[in-house]
């Protein structure tokens, strides 16, 4: 995300000043000196465990990391850059699941997160929400699933368009690994989610929770028959176990950001699958 949101922000005229693995965000005198350094107008905190089983197999690191860091960004908006705006980037993860076929989530909705990740991801928007109550300038964007060039293997969609462009260009036998695929998402491009993002850094925008999302469900399996036909290529598929997870249905009702802001999605998923398989094509190929 960072790699698309710093260039987007220094076109709005900001002076970025973006750290990285460089910073550990949990380390609260840290974050403090960087901040009394730069003295910020607006502070992004991208900074997460963002995979779902990774903090499953590490949940103190989710915790120190999701819930500690954003504690640490926020103690030191509050004492080294008041007067500054906070995004806080949290997940709809916290929504938790819900059976197929429920009602796309608003914002009122009560958080319910069913995973460690999305625990740690509720805790830290919940401690958001109690800065704000206490005068500092946070907005909290719960995202829903967005992917783009660059994103991990570890998630569903460049998990499958690596896997597709790899067998395409003869890398690895036509087989390929898959969880569920009866599950609905609703996915965006990152590149919608940054100008999301981007519209959200403008004081005249109120400090509240948006959702940002598509409002239109995606099963996991058109999206990958999508995949493999933009790769041309055909697979036998193979479920495994470890990536199975019970069939439910993540859809995100964004009318509150599209009155604060004017954002819709603009990309159509289709051209976002295009540019994910010839991303990882360029990549395996080492162009």
């Amino acid at each position: 995300m960072g790699r698309h949101l710093v260039p987007r922000l220094e076109a709005q005229g900001f002076g970025v000043c973006a750290t990285d693995l460089e910073l550990d965000v949990a380390d609260a005198d840290a974050v403090s000196g960087v901040v009394g350094e730069i003295e910020p107008d607006l502070i992004v905190h991208l900074a997460a465990i963002s995979s779902v089983p990774d903090a499953a197999r590490d949940p103190g690191r989710a915790y120190a990391v999701n819930f500690l860091g954003t504690r640490s960004v926020l103690e030191a908006a509050a004492h080294r850059a008041p007067d500054a705006r906070v995004l806080l980037v949290c997940s709809a993860d916290a929504y938790g699941p819900t059976p197929a076929g429920g009602s796309p989530f608003d914002e009122s909705i009560p958080l319910r997160p069913g995973s460690q990740y999305a625990r740690t991801k509720a805790a830290a928007e919940l401690l958001g929400g109690a800065y704000a109550d206490r005068g500092l300038d946070v907005v909290r964007a719960r995202s829903f699933n967005h992917t783009g060039p660059g994103q991990s293997p570890g998630f569903v969609l460049p998990s499958f368009a690596k896997q597709a462009a790899e067998i395409a260009a003869g890398q690895r036998e036509p087989r390929l690994r898959v969880g569920n695929l009866d599950s609905v998402r609703d996915f965006l491009d990152v590149r919608d989610v940054v100008r999301a993002y981007a519209m959200l850094t403008d004081r005249h925008v109120p400090a509240a929770v948006y959702n940002i999302a598509s409002g239109r469900g995606v099963r996991i399996g058109d999206a990958l028959e999508s995949i493999l036909r933009i790769a041309d290529v055909s697979v036998e598929i193979e479920v495994d176990a470890e990536l199975f997870r019970p069939t439910n249905f993540a859809v995100g009702d964004a009318t509150r950001l599209r009155q604060a802001t004017g954002w819709e999605p603009r990309i159509a998923f289709e051209d976002t699958l295009r540019v994910l398989v010839e991303d990882w094509r360029l990549r395996i190929s080492g162009s």
